[in-house]
């Protein structure tokens, strides 16, 4: 029963969420904590009598229901009761410019009064019912900053009476920035737990249907041959016992071929628009990878300037990291580490652990064992995932 209803959540979560929004005048808190309410109710009632006919109503009318107590009891004007207790949540409308009802809900989340970052947590957080510890992790900031931002956004969009509507079809340029973003980090979620692989699917069908809708947007193009890209290495990422597997020792023989030259024509074909977006660059580096046949045939000087005009379209420490990384594979672990210390003193990825593993790695290889087994010690503090800090110690081991 908790995996059906589990199924029915990730189904569902947003269509819920968003109804109920409307419902209450753009409360974004409510309206989860109603949703949420809803469900919670389902845990408890259904294994006694079952699951309705229609189980996404249920949970609206249920969430409904709470929404009204909870307003009749803030609400002390007898005309504000009467109306609220007459509302019906109304049915999702489409204007038929966006070809699914998920995706809409995407667009119409991203409103362009809200900075980009505030956009695309609050879309995390609302319709692809990510946690926010895990979008603080995604965005590389402590839960409690993550959490206040949230907060204040939800601030925003109540008090300045943000509309909560389906842009037109001239203003979804302004928000596919946005949306893009939500997609990769629905992907990322998805590629770093082999739980979640269904997050992988759906932000990669997801992205087909961008592409197909703005066929002019170069950077639509970008995602979604980025996504396959990756996704076509999903199968060696990890061995038999759940460990992982580093790119350099990955069986190549067993990524998806198909998926590579489909990832790799959109690549090419966005690039030759002459507005290279940080989506294109990135999936032209993951073509680099896909494109050798062994690891010691990687084009890693292309790949190094790949990401040298990456860092200058759209600089992020994590950038110059994967920069650093890169270098050091062209010039070698002391030209690498002087890239990885000058991100380091910025003091933005102080708990990123791969940035302590990077280090560390780079150490291992100039011949520094001792420096290096103390920043694989942070690094595995820092290590969110048992794999990860399985990798981890078995470094350790070695040196």
């Amino acid at each position: 029963m908790n995996e059906l209803i589990a199924g029915i959540y990730a189904d569902g979560w947003s269509r819920i969420v968003a109804t109920m929004i409307r419902f209450t005048g753009g409360d974004w808190d409510l309206a989860e904590e109603c949703a949420q309410d809803a469900f919670a109710q389902a845990l408890r009632k259904w294994p006694e009598s079952g699951v309705p006919d229609q189980p996404l109503a249920w949970l609206t009318t249920t969430a409904r229901n709470r929404a009204i107590d909870r307003l009749r009891r803030a609400s002390s004007e007898a005309a504000k009761l009467r109306e609220v207790a007459v509302m019906e949540p109304p049915p999702y409308r489409s204007d038929g410019e966006i070809p699914d009802e998920r995706l809409e809900l995407m667009f119409t989340c991203c409103h362009p009064s809200l900075n980009l970052d505030a956009q695309v947590a609050l879309t995390l957080r609302s319709l692809a019912g990510m946690s926010t510890a895990e979008i603080a992790r995604a965005f590389l900031v402590p839960e409690r900053t993550m959490g206040q931002r949230i907060f204040r956004a939800k601030r925003k969009v109540r008090h300045a009476a943000i509309p909560f509507r389906v842009p037109p079809a001239h203003l979804l340029p302004d928000r596919l920035p946005a949306v893009l973003h939500v997609l990769y980090l629905l992907f990322n979620e998805g590629y770093g737990d082999t739980r979640k692989a269904r997050l992988c699917r759906e932000a990669i069908r997801l992205a087909r249907l961008v592409a197909e809708l703005m066929p002019d947007e170069p950077e639509a193009q970008g995602v979604l041959a980025l996504m396959l890209l990756h996704e076509a290495r999903r199968p060696t990422r990890v061995d038999a016992a759940g460990d992982l597997v580093t790119l350099d020792e990955q069986d190549r023989t067993l990524w998806d071929r198909a998926l590579i030259a489909e990832g790799a024509a959109l690549c090419e074909r966005a690039l030759r628009r002459g507005r290279a977006g940080p989506f294109q660059l990135q999936a032209a580096i993951a073509a680099c990878h896909a494109d050798a046949p062994l690891a010691a045939e990687t084009d890693w000087p292309q790949i190094a300037g790949l990401y040298g005009e990456l860092a200058r379209i759209a600089p992020s420490p994590i950038v110059e990291l994967n920069r650093a990384v890169a270098v050091g594979m062209v010039s070698g672990p002391g030209a690498a580490l002087r890239l990885v210390d000058a991100v380091a003193a910025s003091g933005r990825l102080d708990d990123y652990y791969l940035l302590h593993a990077t280090r560390a790695d780079l150490l291992r290889r100039a011949g520094r064992g001792q420096e290096a087994a103390g920043h694989y010690r942070s690094a595995l503090d820092l290590a969110p995932t048992e794999a990860e800090r399985r990798f981890l110690r078995r470094r350790l081991e070695h040196l």
